[in-house]
């Protein structure tokens, strides 16, 4: 456990908890003495370390009746994907507007300290990235106008084990690097890469922002507000193309590396990038950041296993 005392020690609510970033937010909020309760509208027939709700953030009765028995919050859930809303925004708009809304409404009606989760590529024109900034900028109304307290995280491309991949090797409607990179490496496939592999996004490890999401809220509950956002990624980027032939060296792979046209929602040179300088805020520096050498195998050991898994089932 740590630094955390048992009079800090918070019942922490956390939409989207039985998601991939969720989990591990529910992990390090125990380990630092946390009382986690997960509110989800997905059950994955798990065991989970802590109590489940099972209801939707689109839900205003069914959040402010959750928001009422927590001592702080942690926002996650979203409908996800940035080609994949392209062509119907309207789910992108009603959860994560939506879901954002009620969170803060229910937050400025408790008085409920909490941590809202952003993106990195903030600035594109897609309805993921679109709806979920608009968020972000409640959240500095509601913080100046209704005196909340409530933080924000940006994570830039999350990476670890258990984000799942899409079919054949998992049931993800989102098509993510990670996963997809390193699925089709150890099946000896093609690694797809759309557009000239020069886009630059910065790989986080998926435990560094929830250590950041955490701590942003033991913050907001001693009455701190940040300034501005804080980012989780390195100062040092890499292009995805340099992700992928990462990924082929590490799994000692023969696929290739392929190019392919852009697909809706994407900007050829994109940079999504973090600024390091904000991880002050959340007591973290550049050099606490997990490696992404370092991550990928761990992750790839990871999908190793599910692979063979799946095999056997």
């Amino acid at each position: 456990m740590d630094e955390t005392t048992l009079e800090n020690r918070m019942k922490i609510l956390i939409t989207g908890g039985a998601g991939f970033i969720g989990s591990y937010v529910v992990e390090k909020c125990i380990q630092r003495g946390h009382e986690p309760i997960i509110f989800d509208h997905y059950n994955r027939q798990e065991q989970y370390p802590c109590p489940v709700i099972l209801g939707d953030v689109r839900d205003e009765v069914a959040v402010t009746e959750a928001m009422a028995h927590v001592d702080a919050w942690i926002h996650l859930a979203a409908v996800l994907g940035t080609q994949e809303t392209i062509d119907n925004p309207r789910p992108a708009a009603q959860s994560n507007l939506m879901g954002g809304l009620n969170m803060l409404a229910a937050a400025k009606q408790y008085n409920l300290p909490g941590t809202y989760i952003g993106v990195g590529n903030h600035w594109m024109n897609n309805p993921y990235s679109i709806t979920k900034t608009m968020i972000e900028r409640f959240v500095n109304m509601y913080n100046k106008e209704h005196n909340t307290k409530v933080n924000i995280v940006r994570a830039m491309n999350a990476y670890g084990p258990r984000q799942r991949p899409v079919p054949p090797w998992g049931d993800s409607k989102v098509r993510k690097i990670t996963p997809s990179f390193i699925c089709r490496a150890l099946e000896g496939l093609d690694i797809e890469v759309y557009g000239d592999g020069k886009q630059i996004s910065d790989m986080c490890w998926v435990g560094d922002v929830a250590h950041a999401l955490v701590v942003a809220t033991e913050k907001a509950a001693k009455d701190i507000v940040f300034p501005e956002p804080v980012e989780v990624g390195p100062s040092h980027s890499k292009q995805v193309g340099e992700i992928a032939h990462l990924i082929v060296h590490l799994t000692e792979s023969n696929s290739k590396v392929v190019n392919l046209p852009m697909r809706p929602g994407e900007i050829p040179g994109a940079t999504v990038s973090a600024d390091v300088n904000t991880l002050k805020h959340v007591d973290m520096t550049e050099a606490s950041l997990m490696p992404v050498s370092k991550g990928m195998e761990i992750t790839i050991e990871y999908y190793k296993e599910l692979l063979d898994a799946n095999k056997k089932a």
